[in-house]
């Protein structure tokens, strides 16, 4: 899965550089390529992506609850 993200980055990256290329010559179809470049990563790459970095529940340590949000506003105060 990883090969296929960095495969996957690398045509997104080919892509916007060939979109750039063609709006900076003001080809007729360039805003088209850079659009299709967007919606590529929007819906394809980047949901492949988060899938990739959370579907081990590593998302865990990231969400907030009373417990994570007491101890953070505690710490806060014994720094002053």
């Amino acid at each position: 899965m990883k090969l296929a993200l960095k495969i996957m980055f690398i045509i997104f990256i080919i892509w916007m550089v060939t979109g750039m290329y063609l709006v900076n010559t003001e080809h007729e179809k360039a805003q088209i390529v850079m659009g299709l470049g967007v919606f590529y990563f929007s819906f394809l790459f980047m949901p492949f992506f988060i899938y990739y970095r959370y579907r081990d529940g590593k998302y865990k340590k990231y969400i907030l609850n009373d417990e994570k949000l007491k101890k953070a506003f505690k710490n806060m105060g014994k720094e002053e």
